[in-house]
C-alpha cells in the first residue's frame, strides 16, 4: 500500500495549486475522481481576473495573486497567464445609487473605478444604459495552461497524480486510511479540496459539514450580429443580473444565476439559457444569429462567502482547501501559498504575508 506526508482530494485549481506549493517540501498524492482533473469547475469558468470579483473580502486574495500572474516564474512558463480585458460596469440612471455603493465598498482598499461612457465603451448597448464605472486592471486568464502548468510543478516536485479515484471511505487509527475507486491509499494528512464535493468528503473523514452549498452557473455562447469586436469590455450589470464578454469571436454570456444543486456534473438548464438570452435583449441591440454552446458549471461557497483553509479542529490531520467560489482560478496563487504555510506550519511568503489566515480558516464554523 502506497504512503503519503500529504494526500489531496481534488486535482482542480485548488488542489492542483496546493500540490505544487507542498510538494518541494513533502510526499504528496493528488487523487482526482475524474478521468482527468479539472474537468467540473474549474475547466468551465468563464476565465477572469477582476480585482472586485468575489467583494472586499476576497480582494487582499485577488490583489496578492496578480503579481505571479501577470509575470510568471521560468518554472511555471514565464508567460503571463493574463490578457488585457478591462471590465465595464453598467447601469440605468435608476440605479445609479447601486453603481456608487458599489464603488465605495472598495474605495476603501485603494481599487480606482473610473466614471465612463457605457455607449462608447460597448457600442450596440441601448441609450437606457447612461451610467458606467471602468475597471482598466480587468483581465482574461489562460485557466488551462495556468492549471497545467501547477500540476506540471507538482509533478516535477514529486507529486504523484491518479485519476478516476472517487473517495468511497476515508479513516484513521494512525495515517489515514482512503479508499477509492483506483485503490487504496494512505497519508499522514488529508485535504479535503475536493470542491462540491467537500462536505460529502469531510462526512466520510468523520467531520461535520461546515455548510458549502454548491450553485450552478450557466454560460452560453452566441453567434451575434454584428460580429463581437476583440476589443469588447467584459460588461457587467451593476445589480448582477448578467455580464458578458468576447471569446475566439463569439459571445460568452451568463444570467449571473446561482442555482442550489447537489454535487454533480452540472448542466445548463434550458429556462436558465432563456433568462439569459432575454437579459442580453434588453441589454444590446445586437441581433442573435446561433446559440452555439452552452455548459454550467457549480461555484461552491462557504455561507459567508469566504474560503476555507486550515486544519479542522475537531478532526486531526483533516485539512480544508475549500469554498472558493468563482473566485478559485484568480485567488490560486495567493491562496495555495496561504494554504501551504498553514499546512506546513512555515512562516508566509512575503507576497502574501499580510493576509491573516484566521480570516479564512476552517475554525470560524467549529468556534
Amino acid at each position: 500500500m502506497s504512503r503519503y506526508d500529504i494526500v489531496i482530494i481534488g486535482a482542480g485549481i485548488a488542489g492542483a495549486s496546493l500540490a505544487a506549493q507542498v510538494a518541494p517540501h513533502a510526499r504528496v498524492l493528488l487523487l482526482e475522481g475524474e478521468e482527468q482533473p479539472g474537468y467540473h469547475a474549474t475547466g468551465r469558468s468563464a476565465a477572469f481576473w477582476s480585482e472586485t470579483y468575489g467583494g472586499p473580502d476576497i480582494q487582499p486574495l485577488s490583489i496578492a495573486s496578480a503579481p505571479f500572474l501577470r509575470d510568471p516564474a521560468a518554472d511555471m512558463g514565464g508567460e503571463s497567464f493574463l490578457g488585457p480585458r478591462g471590465q465595464l460596469f453598467i447601469a440605468t440612471r435608476a440605479d445609479r445609487h447601486v453603481l456608487d455603493r458599489f464603488a465605495a465598498a472598495f474605495a476603501a482598499a485603494g481599487v480606482t473605478l473610473s466614471e465612463t461612457d457605457p455607449v462608447a465603451r460597448c457600442p450596440g448597448l441601448r441609450p437606457e444604459w447612461t451610467e458606467g464605472l471602468w475597471d482598466p486592471t480587468c483581465s482574461d486568464i489562460d485557466v488551462a495552461r495556468l492549471h497545467a502548468a501547477y500540476l506540471a510543478a507538482a509533478r516535477r516536485a514529486g507529486a504523484e497524480l491518479v485519476c478516476s479515484a472517487g473517495v468511497t471511505a476515508a479513516g484513521r487509527s494512525g495515517p489515514w486510511r482512503i479508499e477509492t475507486r483506483a485503490g487504496v491509499f494512505e497519508g499522514e494528512v488529508l485535504v479535503n479540496a475536493a470542491g462540491a464535493w467537500a462536505d460529502p468528503v469531510a462526512q466520510l473523514a468523520g467531520a461535520p459539514a461546515i455548510g458549502i452549498t454548491p450553485l450552478r452557473r450557466t454560460m452560453v455562447q452566441l453567434r451575434v450580429d454584428p460580429p463581437v469586436k476583440a476589443s469588447l469590455p467584459l460588461v457587467t450589470d451593476a445589480r448582477d443580473r448578467f455580464y458578458f464578454k468576447p471569446e475566439a469571436g463569439r459571445l460568452w454570456l451568463s444570467p449571473h444565476d446561482e442555482i442550489p444543486s447537489a454535487p454533480c456534473d452540472a448542466a445548463p438548464d434550458e429556462l436558465d439559457v432563456a433568462t439569459a438570452i432575454d437579459k442580453l435583449q434588453g441589454a444590446v441591440d445586437w441581433r442573435i444569429e446561433a446559440v452555439e454552446r452552452k455548459w454550467a458549471g457549480l461555484r461552491s461557497f462557504a455561507r459567508d462567502r469566504k474560503p476555507v483553509y486550515g486544519f479542522d479542529p475537531l478532526v486531526p490531520g483533516l485539512f480544508w482547501c475549500a469554498g472558493q467560489g468563482g473566485f478559485g482560478i484568480q485567488t490560486a496563487p495567493a491562496a495555495s501559498m496561504l494554504a501551504a504555510s498553514m499546512l506546513l506550519g512555515t512562516p508566509p511568503d512575503p507576497a502574501i504575508a499580510h493576509l491573516d489566515p484566521a480570516a479564512y480558516s476552517a475554525r470560524r464554523f467549529r468556534d
